[in-house]
């Protein structure tokens, strides 16, 4: 296992450049709180505004209309974006800009600081809020409309803010448990380049000293503050006891060397089932011809039997979507089959991951479960630039209305998906070796590995190329 080197801790001219830029979010605080609110009245305009607008027509663009510049601001740049930045950065959006965060922190300062209750520290609650939350917002097509979003995003704001208000003051109760992203964000940050770290010799040294407590919002036990997943880079522990700094690693070393250590059942679940499965439902029905298949069959059979109020369109629009005026209202049918052929998908494409990956971690000799769970994070870069891809399509939709023709799109994809799945083999390799020295049992991890990435890449395939 890799070994952490001791951080140079000197006089702040003499520190390497990370660890002055993790001493700069430390000391300029009110700067940082500035920016944060300036991203929360930005993601106030851009949530209410449009909900007190007429619905876009045909004669709406991104520079004369409100809604669909708020639509192309959330879901083309604003939340692919983040995503991206997770990889690179680690989870700086969360310390620095999240605007949920930043008011669910505020308003704990005012909370009635109860204990954080057992339920609430559930370890599934990451993989049922992103599930319910892409469900949900596929049901009432909360990419298209702005009553959707603020239903949506305006509600888990409002989630944030009254569990800020309830538990813990002073602290994000609400994004260390109960956020909706926060399992993605943790997993995609384990391959960030740049982290906080500890370095123990340094901590133990200086119970010498009187010392000086850290704020640390998301609740981290600092002293074993290794690990990029939960920590928010928010840089109120840089320095402290002289031991702990930001700091470069290899993007892929806490997946590979302590991927045995930083690990869960439910985390695997949320990459299996969640960011592979049902996000690969979710974006994938409305283009699927497989969805329309079956929804004609079954509204003939209806049809014949006299079945009638399936067919019916009196959902509400906070229930299904429903929006007559612009001829986009689903029946109760509609709604039944999207929420069957998600789940579906999700149950489908993550199990046989799930069995392809068991079987290359029992190949490797490590077919329990640790060894499972370690092996499956090497579809991290997969399952990351899976979501990338399907949000980013939104983004392809509103520029090609715009105009463009965007010829470097499909090719692009196809480098994306490529470079994802050979850093998914690469990771699948470097994991192998820690269970077992025989080459030939690292080959049969990676070819075995290399089935579930085509299962997953298929599925993508489909979408881009094949419908």
């Amino acid at each position: 296992m890799a070994q952490l080197m001791p951080l140079p801790v000197t006089n702040l001219p003499r520190l390497p450049r990370l660890t002055r830029v993790g001493h700069w979010l430390r000391d300029h605080r009110r700067a940082i709180l500035a920016l944060q609110w300036l991203v929360v009245t930005i993601y106030a305009v851009l949530l209410i505004g449009p909900v007190l607008l007429p619905l876009p027509d045909e004669t709406a663009h991104l520079w004369n209309h409100l809604s669909v510049f708020a639509q192309f601001a959330f879901w083309g740049i604003w939340w692919p974006f983040v995503l991206l930045s997770m990889v690179l950065l680690g989870r700086v959006w969360c310390g620095v800009l999240c605007p949920e965060g930043a008011l669910s922190e505020f308003a704990s300062r005012y909370a009635r600081n109860r204990p954080i209750p057992r339920w609430l520290r559930w370890g599934g609650w990451p993989f049922v809020a992103f599930a319910g939350t892409t469900l949900y917002g596929q049901m009432v097509s909360v990419y298209q409309y702005p009553q959707a979003a603020l239903l949506v995003l305006g509600g888990s704001t409002v989630a944030a803010v009254g569990v800020g208000l309830l538990y813990t003051r002073g602290k994000r109760v609400w994004c260390r448990y109960l956020c909706p992203v926060n399992g993605v964000f943790a997993l995609l940050a384990k391959l960030a380049p740049l982290h906080f770290r500890t370095e123990e010799s340094a901590w133990r040294a200086a119970h010498r000293h009187p010392l000086q407590p850290v704020d640390c919002a998301p609740l981290l036990p600092l002293r074993q503050l290794n690990s990029a997943s939960l920590c928010h880079q928010c840089g109120r522990c840089s320095g402290h006891r002289d031991a702990i700094a930001l700091a470069a690693r290899p993007p892929n070393q806490e997946i590979v060397d302590f991927g045995d250590r930083y690990q869960s059942g439910w985390n695997t679940v949320l990459l299996l089932f969640g960011m592979i499965g049902i996000a690969m439902g979710a974006f994938q029905w409305s283009a699927s011809p497989w969805f329309i298949a079956v929804k004609q069959a079954l509204a003939q059979w209806l049809v014949e039997h006299d079945i009638l109020w399936p067919l019916e369109t009196s959902a509400p629009w906070w229930l299904f979507t429903h929006y007559p005026a612009q001829n986009d209202v689903f029946s109760w049918l509609d709604g039944a089959l999207l929420i069957a052929y998600i789940l579906t998908t999700g149950a489908v494409l993550g199990g046989g991951v799930s069995l392809v990956v068991w079987l290359a971690a029992y190949s490797a000799g490590a077919g329990d479960r640790r060894g499972f769970q370690h092996l499956a994070q090497a579809l991290v870069p997969l399952a990351g630039c899976g979501l990338f891809l399907g949000l980013s399509a939104l983004t392809v939709t509103l520029l090609r209305d715009e105009g463009l023709l965007l010829l470097w799109v499909s090719p692009l994809r196809a480098t994306l998906l490529a470079g994802a799945t050979l850093w998914t083999l690469w990771l699948g390799w470097r994991i192998g070796a820690r269970y077992t020295a025989t080459p030939a049992r690292r080959i049969a991890v990676v070819a075995l590995l290399g089935g579930a990435c085509a299962l997953i890449d298929y599925g993508w395939a489909l979408l881009f190329w094949l419908w």
